[in-house]
């Protein structure tokens, strides 16, 4: 009986190159055709994968500013009206005060 004996590299520390497979569908990348990229150096099989993830990060950053300009507004409203500017005097936001 004959013993077989494994001869392949076990190498446990290898880490795929970025452009082995599409950002989006995780699909091999050939070497003999296109590779679509996006945002420097994010890969894609295809114009429709890459066009997908543009349309996402664009809801994204919608859903991002919404969300940013309802905290603004929301800590403009939380914040007191009145700035003690001498021991004095009040002075509000919107009035003119005279001395």
């Amino acid at each position: 009986m004959a013993a077989l004996y494994y001869t392949g590299c076990e190498d446990h520390n290898y880490q795929p190159h970025f452009l082995d497979a599409c950002s989006l569908c995780q699909r091999t990348l050939a070497h003999n055709h296109d590779i679509f990229m996006y945002r420097g150096d994010t890969p894609f099989c295809s114009e429709e994968c890459r066009q997908e993830q543009i349309e996402m990060d664009e809801a994204n950053e919608r859903k991002w500013k919404i969300a940013a300009a309802k905290r603004s507004s929301s800590r403009t409203k939380t914040e007191t009206p009145t700035k003690e500017t001498d021991a004095n005097k009040a002075v509000r936001n919107g009035t003119v005060a005279v001395a």
